[in-house]
């Protein structure tokens, strides 16, 4: 209306339009579901279901050719009621969803869903710690990923090749994992990078590192995390060390398919270096230091770095990795540290440290150097790595 209270047209060209954001591919693909589902069954639907955006995730990982839903999804009171009433359709929507995901990545079909659940530290069956780093909470929707095997029992070759495996790439490397029986950490991909880079710019190189002569070890090797990133760096060789078979598998796999070339050394067997690129013994890294003095009689390995990967502290390698460096050398030690105990944190691991060169009547010395922010592991709690550089004044 004008001042004196007439109507006035419109004008349409002058307007906003107000753009509506497009559908996310889970909402289309419920909305194609239920576009699909016979008559009768209609009425079997709670109302929120047809409001597709309600409740539907927003986000979703592809690791080819799964897709991982967030932790949470589908918990909705009417989504498990629904899984009771109609559970001969539920796998068409899950097959919907995958198809419209598909459709939006462009990476190829995918064929798996699940949804992501946290790490437990202990076992369900028990109180037992599930140091394996077992991933039992994944709920799995479609797809076939594998029989429910005992974890604690080392797989057959059977097994290992009729599991369901996965790979994504993550600083131009490639890992590959089977995610109903081994754990992926995505947020690692900070601490691959910085390790990548290392001793890209000049700035660790107080050691002298010549990197294409020397050895890196991992004593908690997973799937490769690390392991590989010290490969791309150009170490000469990486030892690591992984009690998880499958994880094992993984890194061997994911090891080939980078074209690197990998050894696996069993409790049993004996070791012999030739031009392997990485060698993972499958045992406890309490071996490592009988392995190492064993190996080192007929190889130099002027191990310069050792990475203990344990959360939520790796404490109890340190007295292994000390006595594993050849000369100088880098310590890189992960904690899950409170925000506001990371300098307190940093000088008693330090003081652990002193305490353990003075009780061996060591000569060399160390300096506590960066301290690397991973990521958050829970409010108010970081994943932190510790970086520790050892002089041997001998060496």
């Amino acid at each position: 209306m004008d001042l004196d209270g007439n109507s006035v047209p419109l004008n349409l060209s002058t307007a906003k339009s107000v753009k509506q954001k497009p559908a996310s591919p889970i909402e289309n693909g419920i909305r194609s579901w239920l576009g699909l589902l016979p008559t009768g069954v209609h009425a079997l639907v709670p109302p929120e279901v047809h409001k597709a955006a309600l409740g539907a995730p927003k986000r979703w990982v592809v690791y080819t050719p799964m897709v991982l839903l967030p932790s949470g999804s589908f918990e909705q009171l009417w989504w498990q009621e629904l899984a009771i009433q109609i559970p001969q359709h539920i796998d068409s929507l899950w097959q919907s969803i995958l198809a419209q995901i598909s459709k939006r990545e462009g990476k190829g079909k995918l064929t798996h869903l699940a949804i992501n659940a946290g790490i437990p530290l202990n076992k369900h069956e028990d109180e037992n710690e599930n140091v394996l780093r077992t991933p039992s909470g994944l709920l799995m929707l479609c797809g076939n990923f594998g029989p429910a095997l005992d974890p604690g029992l080392q797989p057959t070759e059977r097994d290992l090749e009729e599991a369901f495996w996965v790979r994504t790439k993550q600083n131009g490397i490639v890992q590959i994992w089977a995610p109903r029986y081994t754990m992926f950490s995505r947020g690692n991909i900070k601490e691959k990078s910085r390790i990548l880079d290392f001793h890209s710019k000049g700035k660790h190189n107080r050691s002298n590192t010549q990197v294409g002569t020397e050895t890196a070890i991992d004593l908690y090797a997973g799937i490769g995390y690390f392991v590989f990133s010290y490969v791309k760096m150009g170490m000469k060789r990486v030892l690591g060390w992984e009690i998880n078979p499958w994880s094992v598998e993984g890194l061997r796999r994911g090891a080939l398919a980078n074209g690197w070339t990998a050894k696996v050394i069993r409790p049993e067997e004996t070791l012999s270096l030739e031009n392997e690129n990485v060698v993972i013994f499958v045992e406890d890294n309490l071996r490592a230091s009988e392995r190492l003095l064993l190996v080192e009689q007929g190889a130099a390995l002027k191990i310069s770095h050792v990475n203990c990967g344990l959360l939520p502290s790796s404490a109890a390698s340190w007295e292994t990795a000390l006595s594993a460096l050849s000369g100088d050398g880098w310590l890189h030690l992960h904690e899950n540290v409170g925000v506001k105990d990371i300098a307190k944190r940093k000088e008693e691991i330090g003081e652990v440290l002193h305490g353990l060169l003075t009780r061996k009547q060591s000569r060399r010395f160390l300096t506590m150097d960066e301290v690397d922010l991973v990521k958050t592991f829970a409010p108010g709690v970081w994943h932190c790595v510790f970086d520790v550089f050892i002089t041997d004044p001998v060496a």
